[in-house]
């Protein structure tokens, strides 16, 4: 294995003479699946989810395939639009109030990342292209973003391939967006996931060898990150990927990772980040999931099959189909775990 010198706060003294044993995890059954996406092999990536406060039936969902573009489901996993774009790999939304806001990391220059924008129409449940805005050199990977409590300013994090996260001030109250670098952090290697706590400010990053990492998202904060769990090959097996998160209270919730290398999500207790259990995806009517990349996890009643949230998780093997993702309950999650 390569040194990782970055990660010394998390292997140090970690050190073992063999592989650990991944911790067993219950399996959750997908309540639904959405349609496949239309490219074969490695295609379909992050999926992120719309909550229609209004009428829950008629929330949205939508995923990346990278190899072609973006689309929208139902809540019954039915496509209902598809957006042609170049590798789009992550995606994360926000509901301004005034309108919803998508962006994806734009993988289509490797030499110099952007950040795609769409406006979700949530009427058509299509997405509109807003722009595709260089953000660094370098190739985008991850994305997510953060609506600052205090003046609800809108920052995304784009995470490069290399490790680096460069946070980005995005402007929507012009007649075209405005996409502002304002500051990079940087992790030692390849990382992906991440997701912002709208709540504490505190943005959280998968390193996909080394574990887990956290960080203040206010872009005159310190750069320094704080190291919250490692890939031991037990709770948490490399890759980690996708990150989201589970909000309770003003502080309290849960984190959720892809525990990609044993086909399992394993949850971490908040404020705190302790280990609070892990499960996987299957055993029902509906295939399981394996090789998961993105997730996302929205709390609220999605209707009778979700009265808690909604869970859905990449699928990265769906044969005999092509990729696609899966929707899963909130609650018959923390009932398989006993959570609180």
């Amino acid at each position: 294995m390569r040194a990782l010198p970055f990660a010394a706060l998390l292997l140090a003294g970690c050190a073992t003479t063999s592989a650990p044993l991944a911790t067993e995890a219950p399996m959750v059954a997908a309540t639904a699946e959405t349609d496949p996406v239309d490219t074969s092999a490695d295609a379909a990536d992050d999926p992120a989810i719309w909550r229609n406060s209004a009428d829950s039936s008629k929330s949205l969902v939508i995923g990346t395939d990278k190899k072609a573009g973006i689309h929208v489901y139902s809540l019954a996993g039915k496509r209902l639009s598809f957006t042609p774009a170049a590798r789009l790999n992550n995606v994360d939304l926000r509901d301004t109030g005034a309108r919803v806001i998508a962006a994806a990391s734009d993988r289509a220059d490797v030499a110099t990342a952007h950040v795609s924008l769409f406006t979700l129409d949530t009427a058509a449940a299509k997405l509109v292209p807003l722009g595709r805005f260089p953000v660094g050199a370098g190739e985008a990977y991850g994305m997510c973003l953060w609506t600052r409590a205090r003046d609800h300013a809108l920052f995304g994090f784009i995470v490069l391939k290399d490790g680096r996260i460069d946070q980005v001030a995005i402007d929507l109250s012009g007649a075209t967006p405005k996409v502002t670098t304002v500051r990079s952090m940087k992790l030692a290697t390849q990382s992906e996931g991440c997701v912002v706590d709208d709540r504490t400010g505190q943005l959280y990053v998968a390193e996909e060898d080394v574990g887990l990492w956290r960080f203040d998202a206010d872009p005159s904060a310190a750069t320094t990150a704080t190291a919250i769990a490692r890939v031991d090959g037990k709770t948490l097996v490399a890759d980690a990927e996708g990150l989201a998160l589970a909000p309770s209270g003003r502080t309290g919730g849960y984190l959720v990772a892809s525990s990609q290398g044993d086909n399992a999500y394993t949850l971490y207790r908040l404020p705190g980040v302790t280990y609070a259990g892990r499960f996987r995806i299957g055993g029902g009517a509906i295939d399981g999931t394996s090789d998961t990349d993105g997730i996302d996890l929205m709390l609220g009643n999605f209707g009778p099959a979700y009265p808690r949230g909604l869970l859905v998780a990449q699928d990265g093997d769906n044969a005999p189909a092509t990729q696609n993702f899966k929707y899963v309950s909130w609650d018959a999650v923390r009932r398989a775990l006993k959570l609180r």
